[in-house]
């Protein structure tokens, strides 16, 4: 493994970092003892690293297979997942490439860093050792581990596989591996506090109502892409649900509300007012479209239509905000540039600019929707 790193290998590396990847494998490597396979993979490794987790661009470093990668957190998630995290010991059961071992355990006094893959974690172990970060690094799968184990950890975080042996996604926690329904009573033996990530895909509800103690669902997206959501779960919590809504990279405010909020929430209607409002993704995700109308004094523009409204603008919304005007569709002229948006519309956004002769671009938006009354069109004003 080590032989990567050799000065004359990581030279060749270095200088084809922007070479076409399927030409280079095609050729002989100039290397007696290290295929172009793992050349490319580290090629690759380096190129994912500068945009997805940047603290790892020093030298010394060596990259996982390109599913290893793909599968990691990045280091913004990782981050944000650390901030409130100490105590004394940390236990990761599904290392896998470690970003979020690395983030975090850092304010722990030990790290326990578990996987079945004896290469990957060797290649982690190495990463951690040039950053000169300590753990304990066990090559075991999770089963066994919780079997043998006799110590107690202050926050237990796993990342359950979400595909199966034929690489089909899963969803439903009982077909994740490992199966969280069957491990749980053993987590809580071994920590009050348990993190697990999960798919950005599964319901919510559905995973308050399966799944033990949860005190909170984080919603994590980046620039408006949800990545992952993470469940929280304490020993002997009962009360509600707190969901956190965080979009990184945005600057904008996190949203934050109790889950049984939302079935009393009742939103009011109302036509388009001076200013509309977008909610960010992970907003959307959370399922609160009552609350979050209720909670910044807005109006929805129709109950099927998760877009919202006022004559005064409401700051530290979590999503765009815009002022607005109705417009009528003969105001649009042929070869004029807009931002499409289609909401709860019959016409998507490729038969809108073929239907107007209208194209992409420009600083300008269009949103095409329906309020209790009618079919709308609204154009951002400059």
């Amino acid at each position: 493994m080590k032989d990567i790193l050799r000065p004359d290998i990581q030279k060749y590396i270095n200088a084809n970092l922007k070479t076409d990847l399927h030409s280079l494998l095609l050729k002989k490597s100039p290397f007696v003892d290290v295929s172009m396979v793992e050349i490319v993979q580290q090629i690759k490794g380096k190129n994912v690293a500068e945009r997805k987790f940047p603290f790892l661009q020093k030298e010394g470093i060596i990259f996982p297979p390109h599913l290893n990668l793909e599968q990691a957190s990045s280091q913004a998630t990782a981050e944000f997942k650390s901030k409130e995290l100490r105590g004394e010991k940390f236990l990761d059961l599904t290392c896998g490439f470690g970003i979020d071992s690395y983030f975090l355990s850092k304010n722990f006094k030990s790290a326990t860093l578990v996987d079945q893959n004896s290469g990957l974690l060797d290649i982690v172990q190495h990463n951690w050792k040039t950053l000169e970060r300590d753990a304990m690094f066990v090559h075991s799968d999770l089963e066994e581990f919780l079997r043998t184990n006799q110590e107690k950890f202050d926050v237990v975080y796993l990342d359950p596989a979400r595909r199966d042996q034929l690489k089909n996604k899963k969803f439903l926690l009982e077909d994740l591996s490992p199966n969280l329904l069957e491990i749980q009573e053993q987590l809580e033996k071994i920590s009050n506090k348990i993190i697990v990530k999960l798919s950005p895909l599964i319901d919510i509800s559905y995973l308050i109502s399966v799944l033990k103690n949860i005190s909170e669902i984080q919603i994590i997206a980046v620039r408006n892409e949800v990545k992952e959501l993470l469940a929280v779960m304490e020993s002997g919590f009962d009360g509600g649900v707190r969901i956190h809504c965080i979009n990184l990279e945005s600057g904008e405010q996190s949203f934050i509300f109790n889950f049984g909020e939302e079935k009393v929430a009742v939103s009011e209607f109302s036509e388009p007012m001076r200013y509309l409002y977008i909610p960010n993704n992970s907003v959307l995700k959370s399922g609160a479209f009552n609350t979050i109308a209720q909670n910044f004094g807005l109006k929805k523009l129709h109950p099927n239509t998760h877009l919202y409204t006022s004559q005064q603008k409401c700051n530290n919304f979590p999503g765009r905000v815009m002022e607005v005007e109705t417009i009528s569709s003969g105001v649009l002229k042929k070869g004029e540039k807009y931002n499409i948006i289609s909401r709860n519309h019959p016409l998507m956004p490729d038969q809108i600019k073929k239907k107007f002769r209208i194209s992409d671009g420009g600083n300008r938006y269009l949103i095409f929707t329906q309020t209790l009354k009618t079919k709308v069109i609204l154009r951002s004003v400059l």
